[in-house]
């Protein structure tokens, strides 16, 4: 039996995001979003080229790490930052890309804080605690 789910409806939307890129056709605004998230990764364009590693399970236990996990926490993180929600995230993103001088740096260590608030709010089944998430963001401005 075949059938397509929510995942799969959604890798495919990368996939084809990035063969618009490739081959220069229009996209819309968030089409050109997801792109420059993946032009920020060249370690995951050949699967995004190839449609069998759509299927594919990213197991942690395995050190695997989800692709389309983590371009999704990028994007997650820069509407987060666009609408200023949680309120200071902003300022954060602004200063620690001067600390780091690089934007894949300060996403990723912004991406940590958002891993771990929604992994707690997962496991103590609530909604994410935006205080906490703006501390441990925060916290990211103060280390070496």
């Amino acid at each position: 039996m075949f059938y397509t789910t929510e995942r799969d409806r959604l890798r495919q939307f990368y996939v084809d995001t990035w063969n618009k890129a490739r081959t220069g056709q229009p996209m819309d605004a968030m089409e050109q979003m997801v792109a420059r998230v993946i032009e920020m990764h060249p370690e995951y364009h050949a699967m995004l080229a190839n449609e069998r590693h759509l299927g594919n399970e990213y197991k942690p236990e395995d050190g695997e790490t989800n692709p389309f996990l983590h371009m999704g926490m990028h994007l997650a993180l820069q509407e987060q930052v666009a609408l200023d929600r949680p309120q200071g995230i902003q300022a954060v993103y602004q200063q620690l890309g001067e600390k780091l001088g690089d934007v894949m740096a300060t996403e990723h260590a912004m991406m940590e804080c958002l891993a771990e608030s929604l992994w707690q709010a997962q496991r103590e089944q609530t909604e994410p605690n935006e205080q906490a998430y703006l501390t441990c963001l925060q916290s990211l401005l103060h280390k070496n």
